[in-house]
């Protein structure tokens, strides 16, 4: 088994075990600290272990959350060891930093200041040492999900061509393709096997565990009897679609049909689904004010400063929302007054001349956003959701982009999957790409999906990813 489908949502099981271990052993080390620090001392904590379970508990999930906000056990992590290395650290940082806060608000859990300290050292080291052996191991090592392509044409081409980096090498490994006829060879030669031999011998020769059907004509000699002989021997047997959604959290536009919409799991919203998300958005919103609130503060006083008091502080525009409704989006401005003399819309570019001082650090840090916390207030917005987009935009991008509208079906958000797992878009190919993110967090939206999407928006926000 390569993933496991948790509210929807795809997760490589090697990196979900990777996770459970990890916490179990924080857990542990609170005790280790604990026996350290109180060494021939009969203290109630370290003779009855239950008493210590609820602090040893909280400090291994404030340590977890610091890590995987900083993406620590991101499974197409691409960083190297050094990389893997600052990550930790900047987690482990962060979840001290909440633990400290939570010791604040409920000082029953509070481990003392000595456990605490040993904790958290023993914490890092230990973290450090499970990230770097994991990534070795699986660095070194061919990933044991082997994977069979039926085809070796176009959509086979693309395919391994996109999933080529090491990243994506530890979640699946290509035992070859099968090549078929009247189909334009498009994969590496030491890739291609006998077309001549079955599919099930294939399988058997090659252990494989899964099949991706690739063939760029699915109407046109397909062996369906060998297929099922696969499936009947215990192979997993999966669609081009299908695949690249499960191995990068997208949905490959270029491939999709209607009737895959239609057809396919998920796309299912109900009145129940709505509600409880409303809920949450309000409840958040409310809980996140007296944080914003000084930022914004200070966000306000900083364009005063560069700008003067006679300078507009917030500014509105026009996007497109829930249903093709408009409303006008609430934003800090990080740009000039006049920003758009001509009167025509422009997307904003790298090192864009029109952004402000004060603009380019809140754009960095994603503070001029914060305004649309009133935004979800009144029920425009969720916290996550597709980014809206300007109607001169999407009118366009209508045209250009199948199924574009469909981002239309929720409410848009203030982040996204398509913010975390992409940066800053600014032409029609950038806006594909988010779409394709766009289009899987929609079909299996799900308030876990939200919950990780909202901690990869904090290491967006620490590491300043994508802003413009």
């Amino acid at each position: 088994m390569n993933t496991l489908r948790v509210f929807n949502h795809y997760m490589h099981v090697r990196y979900l075990l990777l996770g459970v271990f990890q916490a179990l052993m924080l857990i542990v080390l609170v005790y280790v600290a604990a026996r350290i620090r109180f060494l021939g001392y009969a203290v109630p904590m370290t003779e009855e272990p239950v008493l210590l379970l609820p602090q040893a508990f909280v400090f291994s999930a404030a340590l977890m959350f610091g890590m995987c906000a900083v993406g620590v056990l991101n499974p197409r992590l691409r960083d190297g060891h050094l990389q893997v290395t600052l990550r930790v650290l900047t987690g482990c940082g962060l979840g001290a930093l909440l633990l400290m806060l939570l010791f604040y608000v409920l000082p029953s859990l509070y481990l003392g200041r000595g456990v605490f300290a040993l904790a958290l050292a023993l914490g890092l080291v230990l973290s450090l040492t499970i990230q770097i052996a994991f990534y070795l191991a699986v660095d070194r090592s061919a990933s044991p999900w082997r994977v069979l392509f039926l085809g070796a044409g176009e959509n086979a081409g693309a395919l391994l061509a996109f999933l080529r980096r090491r990243s994506d090498q530890r979640l699946f490994h290509t035992v070859g393709c099968v090549p078929v006829e009247g189909e334009e060879r498009k994969v590496s030669p030491s890739l291609l096997l006998d077309s001549d031999a079955s599919l099930l011998s294939h399988v058997r020769a090659l252990r494989v565990d899964e099949i991706v059907v690739a063939m760029d004509d699915n109407r046109r000699g397909f062996p369906t009897d060998e297929l099922l002989a696969c499936r009947m021997a215990g192979v997993n047997i999966i669609d081009t679609v299908t695949f690249y959604e499960r191995q990068t959290g997208k949905v490959k536009t270029e491939l999709l049909k209607p009737s895959w919409f239609i057809f396919s799991y998920g796309f299912r919203v109900t009145p129940v689904q709505d509600f409880v998300k409303r809920v949450v958005d309000i409840t958040a919103s409310l809980l996140l004010m007296p944080i914003a609130l000084p930022v914004m503060a200070g966000v306000a006083l900083a364009i005063m400063i560069e700008e003067g008091t006679s300078a507009p502080l917030l500014f509105r525009q026009r996007r497109v929302g829930h249903r093709g409704r408009v409303f006008e989006i609430w934003k800090f401005r990080s740009m000039i007054v006049d920003a758009e003399r001509a009167g025509v819309a422009q997307w904003a570019t790298r090192n864009d001349p029109r952004v402000t001082r004060v603009g380019g650090v809140i754009r960095k840090y994603r503070l001029d956003e914060l305004p649309q916390l009133f935004n979800v207030l009144r029920g425009e917005m969720s916290l996550v959701g597709p980014r809206p987009e300007r109607p001169e935009f999407v009118s366009e991008l209508a045209v250009r982009l199948p199924y574009y509208r469909i981002r239309e079906h929720v409410r848009p958000g203030i982040t996204g999957w398509a913010q975390v797992g992409y940066p800053y878009g600014a032409s029609e190919d950038d806006a594909n790409s988010k779409l394709q993110l766009d289009l899987y967090y929609i079909k299996n939206r799900s308030v876990f999906l939200d919950l990780l999407i909202l901690l990869g928006t904090v290491e967006v926000v620490l590491l300043r990813k994508g802003g413009r």
